[in-house]
């Protein structure tokens, strides 16, 4: 019996793009890089903000072990003041969080992006009490798709593993549900295409976040 939800953050309840491609534009054009387009800041997001990074220097023609560090902390100066720019909840989300309280069911966000940012956004978007535990990636918790942060959150939620379904929309959150070894749901709004959540082992995908109701 489903008891808890874990769900990603972005791509998953908020579309988050426009912060973060915002962001990398900002910190790509202070470091007097050339721009990367949204379609390729689309597709480095879900591995973190290090990770984006990376992938977002060596698109714009710069090698990241040599300004990696000078990105990241630009980058996480812009990201602070922009990480709400633009964000919203995706269409049913709020009324499916509401559904599942109203059924007794606990809810949480684990999200790669930074920890300090993903409160900021959980809050703003959603206000205070509708997520029972939010975490974002911080020091001392390995990041997705390591099953760690599944385990904490679980911990916190007080229930078992067995209890918890966890929903993403990209093929670091199937591989994240796979190693925790949790029910697994992938949605297909969010920065993947149904095509590559199946490639990367999703065995359920949902269209409309309604449809998360019929698992719980």
């Amino acid at each position: 019996m489903i008891k808890a939800c874990i769900f990603d953050l972005d791509g998953t309840l908020t579309d988050t793009l426009e912060s973060l491609a915002y962001s990398v534009q900002l910190t790509l054009e202070e470091m007097g890089l050339q721009k990367i387009t949204k379609e390729q800041c689309k597709s480095f997001v879900g591995n973190g903000a290090r990770r984006l990074m990376e992938l977002s220097l060596q698109a714009a023609g710069a090698d990241p072990c040599e300004r990696l560090e000078e990105g990241m902390r630009i980058y996480g100066r812009i990201f602070d003041a922009n990480c709400t720019y633009h964000v919203t909840p995706y269409e049913g989300i709020v009324s499916t969080l509401k559904n599942l309280k109203d059924r007794g069911i606990k809810t949480a966000v684990l999200s790669n992006k930074p920890d300090e940012q993903a409160d900021k956004v959980v809050r703003e978007i959603f206000g205070d009490g509708v997520f029972d535990f939010v975490q974002g990636q911080k020091e001392g918790v390995k990041r997705k798709p390591d099953p760690e942060g599944v385990y904490q959150a679980a911990e916190a939620l007080e229930v078992k593993k067995e209890e918890c379904l966890y929903i993403g929309d990209s093929e670091v959150d199937v591989e994240t549900g796979h190693r925790a070894q949790v029910s697994t749901v992938a949605v297909s709004w969010g920065f993947r295409e149904r095509k590559e959540l199946l490639e990367a082992g999703a065995e359920r995908i949902i269209d409309r976040p309604e449809e998360l109701l019929q698992f719980v």
